[in-house]
């Protein structure tokens, strides 16, 4: 369900065509690191791969239909661990969660939002993703992973 301040839509070109497919390998992905993809956690992914919006928790825990009495814990235990995995990346600024189709790598994540609609798309900014890198490692600091947000206005919106 969206809210007034969910965006409309996100074009996150690295969400996989495919659920099912991806669904499949993220369960061999996680079971190679000696994880478990638990039922929750599957439904879980399926919903942020087939929403066309950044999800909210609470909206993902409304969708969670014939998974028993979960409760807000369970969502936010569900979400930590894909995001953990990199299999699903938060958007603080909008406090909702895409799915990642790049999991089988370690990567920094880049969203432009725009002002006006509130689209999320996720930019592959491998330039400034190195960059970025490279000045935490000179600063002493080890960068696990990272997400950047840059706000501005769509193309469509500036159309």
């Amino acid at each position: 369900m969206a809210h007034a301040d969910t965006p409309l839509h996100a074009n996150t070109p690295c969400s996989p065509q495919d659920v099912d497919a991806f669904l499949n390998e993220a369960e061999t992905l996680v079971a190679r690191r000696g994880l478990k993809m638990t039922r929750i956690r599957r439904k879980v992914l399926r919903l942020l791969l087939e929403s066309p919006e950044p999800a909210k928790a609470y909206d993902l825990l409304d969708n969670l239909d014939g998974e028993g009495s979960a409760k807000p814990p369970t969502i936010y235990r569900a979400l930590d661990f894909l995001q953990e995995t990199g299999l699903a990346h938060k958007i603080e600024s909008l406090n909702a969660y895409v799915a990642c189709g790049h999991a089988s790598h370690n990567h920094s994540a880049v969203f432009l939002i725009c002002n006006s609609c509130n689209a999320a798309e996720e930019l592959h900014a491998t330039s400034t993703n190195k960059a970025l890198r490279a000045e935490t490692e000179a600063a002493g600091f080890t960068m696990t992973r990272a997400v950047i947000e840059v706000r501005g206005t769509c193309r469509d919106c500036a159309a």
